[in-house]
């Protein structure tokens, strides 16, 4: 976990005034300049800070790839302008949420690779009984297939993607044959 956060710091502190931090009871972006009264989060700092559940490496690399997605503006938002709903979602609502969520798990399953950690795909709706839908789950694949194929890793991602591969000795994080439906059941 210490790498991981260790990582980010390094490569995204100085240049774009963002921290990777722990201990969170759920996950927030925080915006440089901008106090929030949740969680015991009040206090203003002079940097973005992204902040994961408790030591889980799994919700670090989550909001890694959702701060690595997001664009300069989002980036100036309290938890980058998103919507949540929490848990216990309606289906409509669940399927907005899975619509937000195709992105940022494909890249959060990529940068699983690169530390050699197991990704899960999260339906984040324990309380509504509600698993993952199959076409959630296909699109997460066709979205991290897409990108080993080619298409355009988002920068920072990119940049990280391979700092967790060196660091983690993954000499192929972006080979298709890490990303198959089949490794999701």
């Amino acid at each position: 976990m210490a790498a991981v956060r260790g990582l980010f710091d390094q490569l995204f502190c100085d240049r774009l005034n963002t921290r990777l931090l722990g201990g969170a009871e759920e996950p927030i972006y925080i915006p440089a300049g901008l106090a929030v009264e949740e969680a015991g989060l009040s206090s203003v700092e002079a940097y973005n800070r992204l902040y994961f559940r408790y030591d889980y490496l799994s919700s670090a690399l989550h909001e890694s790839a959702h701060w690595c997605i997001a664009g300069a503006q989002r980036r100036e938002q309290l938890d980058f302008g998103y919507w949540y709903s929490p848990d216990g979602r309606s289906s409509q609502q669940q399927q907005l949420f899975e619509q937000a969520e195709v992105r940022p798990q494909a890249l959060e399953w990529i940068f699983s690779v690169a530390c050699g950690q197991r990704f899960r795909v999260s339906a984040d709706n324990l309380a509504s009984d509600q698993g993952a839908s199959h076409d959630f789950v296909t699109a997460i694949v066709g979205q991290a297939q897409r990108w080993c194929a080619g298409d355009s890793l988002p920068p920072r991602g990119r940049l990280f993607m391979q700092a967790l591969a060196n660091q983690f000795d993954c000499a192929e994080p972006l080979s298709e044959g890490h990303y198959q439906l089949a490794m999701l059941g």
